[in-house]
């Protein structure tokens, strides 16, 4: 089973809001974008996730009280916490928040920035990918504030760059359809960093992408994702996967820092979670789907997890 797309399907990406950013040298802007800024081109969100792409020239950028990277042409960077992060030539100027220079398009086309004091060039594309829900997802819980992403070393790196290049020239000219491509684009970016991030992770690392790495967790991890409302037992997932209760228990928590059953406990929770959000399945329904005999055992269970009743929780957030 592929692990990362069945937790990537139950997260409900969703692409789009992309901006082109012209910056002169020296500048230095503060960026971070709530999801109700948002809602208007990706719907209502739960959680963004930023990234700029650099098409030319460079930058430096960083997050609060960490060293600085320098980002080049043919660079991404993503930030899957959406945390406030400073862009700029000189990140010692005073900061400039992105909303104060943001130009909406006269028609169809991108929103737009040009900033700065008329030295260096450097370009950029920048999109939000957006997520209905990030509590409780397995993937946005691990991986790092931020993510690079150098397109030249991937094995799409020509098809990434002129298809952003191709994309942001579209929709700058106002053609339909343009901005589903953006869209499009952006998901599988984040994928293809997702991906890299995991097969680079180093060794002796503890969580969800370290048990991707280890044959025994990820044989566990399969089994529960693909039959959440199984009846798993510590002991059924031992001899599953070749060894005994304490065994197979002790390796999973050493791997991924919590024991199995606390873990199918939690993604039991986020997708059904996921499931009231987006559908009007009924709890009785639904506590069948992620393994629960009655309704009042699987209300209690997400009471504990969310802190409100399922259908409280969900008369909020939808």
């Amino acid at each position: 089973m592929d692990l990362l797309s069945d937790v990537l399907r139950v997260a409900r990406l969703s692409g789009g809001v992309f901006l082109h950013a012209e910056f002169t040298a020296p500048w230095c802007i503060a960026a971070r974008i709530a999801p109700e800024m948002c809602a208007p081109f990706l719907g209502p969100v739960g959680h963004l996730i930023p990234y700029h792409y650099v098409v030319d020239g460079e930058l430096s950028i960083a997050l609060e009280d960490q060293a600085p990277y320098t980002l080049r042409g043919g660079e991404i960077v993503m930030f899957p916490r959406n945390d406030m992060h400073l862009m700029g030539s000189d990140l010692g100027q005073p900061p400039v928040r992105i909303r104060d220079i943001l130009v909406p398009p006269t028609g169809a086309g991108l929103h737009s920035i040009r900033h700065g004091n008329g030295g260096a060039l450097t370009r950029l594309v920048c999109g939000y990918l957006g997520c209905e829900l990030a509590r409780g997802n397995p993937v946005f819980e691990t991986l790092p504030a931020l993510i690079r992403l150098r397109v030249d070393e991937t094995g799409a790196a020509e098809w990434i760059r002129s298809t952003f290049q191709y994309a942001a020239s579209e929709i700058a000219a106002g053609r339909a359809g343009s901005e589903t491509v953006l869209a499009k684009l952006s998901e599988l970016l984040f994928i293809e960093a997702v991906r890299r991030y995991a097969l680079e992770l180093p060794p002796g690392q503890t969580g969800w992408f370290a048990g991707l790495h280890d044959p025994v967790v990820a044989r566990v991890l399969a089994l529960m994702h693909s039959n959440i409302a199984g009846n798993w037992s510590v002991e059924d997932l031992g001899r599953e996967a070749g060894l005994s209760r304490s065994a197979m228990a002790d390796r999973f928590t050493r791997v991924m820092g919590m024991p199995p059953m606390h873990y199918l406990n939690q993604w039991r929770m986020h997708v059904a979670a996921q499931s009231l959000k987006s559908t009007n399945v009924s709890l009785a329904r639904l506590a069948e789907r992620v393994g629960y005999d009655s309704e009042a055992a699987f209300s209690r269970a997400f009471r504990k997890a969310f802190g409100s009743a399922p259908a409280s929780w969900r008369r909020i957030n939808r």
